[in-house]
């Protein structure tokens, strides 16, 4: 075993053993058990920067070189159970690392949020325990090339979050875990069938091979597996349970939930959808082009209508990855980049605006908008990060909420034909109807005569929330005047999905 493949399983190994041990601090040293999980979840991000270093040469992050398709820099492949044929195979590639790296990032930053800042529920170092188990997995979902091992990792975080809502929530915490719960399971029953239905049927699960299924059993399981990823998306109309879970799940909770818990959905509509069954990607990509629009539409409409910060900012995340949707539908290889890159923006992004409006509900004791305004009078460093997170979501050129929603416009324009035309002009005016509800938001919170929650409220902003939300905020800079830090080499293993559409 090479040092790439150590990497990979120290990736899952560090916050595995971590939470344990974290969990094994003795209460009255809670918060050193905090400060233990932030250094732990430090180096596991500090592993996934190592990953493309270590990875051979042909597949270092600067130096992809036409590699055979869906190979990736790094994998580790061993027998798990050989009588069923059964395989424990990780392994990453283009399409895989940055999801990658944002889980680790975004799971050190709320360690290190929890260091100082433990919402009422309980001990702070289960909560932080709790979050390096999610963190488990998440990164195995990414790192998974075998899909009954995809599916045990896309499990292993159900529990995790529940517990997290429930346990450190808002006042109606556990309605809004039970249908959190609720809705993943029946979510999770439709992918076990859809992916017992492809093992069973080809005699392997492995996510690098080809499988050899019939064009009517394609798209039953790529009806099975999309409704299972749009739950957990969410994608409209199964995105219900989102606005209560965020609204009462606790400020990392909510960060951990958009960040990443979300793109489960759209990656493994991409990895395993697309890659199991694209005879049946192609034949639903219309239905999965009109439901994108519906959701563009929809969310940004309820949005203009939301008077609570949290579950605005909820609602807004069924618009954006409705512009994934879209861009995963054209079937193309600009669609497809779009949908990665809108990831990776969205959980840039939307967490840093959670971090926001969590810390200013906390203050204000409010989320509601009537009864916020004036923050840029009381609050002008706090205020002028709303104001960053607020444009670089609607879309603004030179941030990275841009490209994501430009190369799904565009994408679909490319697909041809009226239908796509007709879906791309609506997703554009969506766009519009983005900018016109953040900017509502901006003019409801920021301006305008202060609030009595707003002047009463400590306008500070103190070093671990700026350890938290700096970062975020200069990757969204990078990546908006640089987004080839996201797409360099997924030209290749997309192709390898899809075929060799443009």
């Amino acid at each position: 075993m090479d040092a790439a493949q150590i990497l990979l399983i120290a990736l899952l190994a560090v916050p595995a053993v971590g939470a344990v041990a974290v969990l094994a601090v003795p209460a009255r040293r809670d918060r050193a058990a905090r400060v233990l999980a932030t250094g732990l979840a430090g180096v596991t991000f500090l592993l996934t920067l190592a990953l493309p270093v270590a990875a051979p040469r042909e597949f270092g992050w600067f130096s992809y070189g036409p590699v055979p398709a869906l190979i990736p820099w790094v994998r580790v492949q061993a027998d798990w159970v050989p009588s069923l044929g059964l395989q424990f195979h990780l392994g990453v590639d283009a399409i895989s690392y940055p999801l990658v790296v944002l889980t680790g990032l975004l799971t050190v930053l709320c360690c290190a949020y929890t260091v100082k800042k433990v919402p009422e529920g309980g001990a702070g170092r289960t909560l932080a325990a709790l979050l390096l188990v999610l963190e488990v997995g998440v990164l195995g979902t990414f790192l998974a090339l075998d899909l009954i091992l995809f599916f045990i990792f896309f499990e292993v975080v159900l529990l995790p979050m529940f517990a997290v809502i429930a346990g450190w929530g808002g006042p109606e915490r556990r309605a809004a875990a039970r249908k959190f719960v609720l809705y993943t399971l029946a979510g999770s029953v439709l992918l076990l069938i859809g992916v017992v239905t492809v093992v069973s049927q080809t005699g392997s699960g492995d996510l690098t091979g080809s499988f050899d299924l019939s064009r009517n059993t394609q798209c039953l399981v790529f009806a099975l597996l999309a409704v299972a990823f749009a739950i957990k998306a969410p994608l409209w109309p199964l995105h219900t349970w989102l606005p209560d879970a965020h609204t009462e799940a606790p400020t990392v909770g909510s960060v951990i939930l958009a960040g990443v818990l979300l793109k489960m959905g759209t990656y493994g509509l991409i990895r395993v959808g697309l890659g199991v069954a694209p005879q049946g990607a192609e034949w639903a990509s219309p239905v999965l082009g009109v439901l994108a629009v519906v959701a563009i539409i929809a969310g940004s409409l309820i949005c203009l209508r939301q008077r609570e910060l949290k579950r605005l900012i909820a609602y807004s995340s069924v618009g954006h990855m409705g512009f994934v949707l879209l861009g995963i539908a054209t079937l193309t290889v600009t669609g497809i980049q779009a949908a990665l890159i809108g990831n990776v923006a969205h959980g840039l992004i939307t967490g840093l605006l959670f971090f926001l409006v969590g810390t200013i509900k906390d203050r204000t004791g409010t989320g509601s908008l009537d009864q916020l305004s004036g923050l840029r009078e009381q609050a002008p460093r706090l205020a002028g990060l709303l104001g960053f997170a607020a444009i670089a979501s609607l879309g603004l050129p030179g941030l990275a909420g841009f490209w994501g929603e430009a190369f799904a416009v565009v994408a679909a324009v490319q697909a041809g034909g009226p239908f796509w035309v007709t879906l791309a002009v609506i997703a554009a005016c969506g766009g519009a109807l983005t900018a016109a509800y953040f900017l509502r938001l901006l003019r409801r919170v920021t301006h305008g005569p202060s609030t009595p929650g707003v002047r009463a409220s400590r306008h500070s902003i103190s070093l671990v929330e700026w350890v938290a939300w700096g970062p975020l905020v200069v990757l969204s800079l990078v990546i908006g005047l640089m987004p080839a830090l996201v797409l360099s080499g997924t030209d290749i293993p997309i192709v390898s999905l899809i075929g060799a559409r443009p």
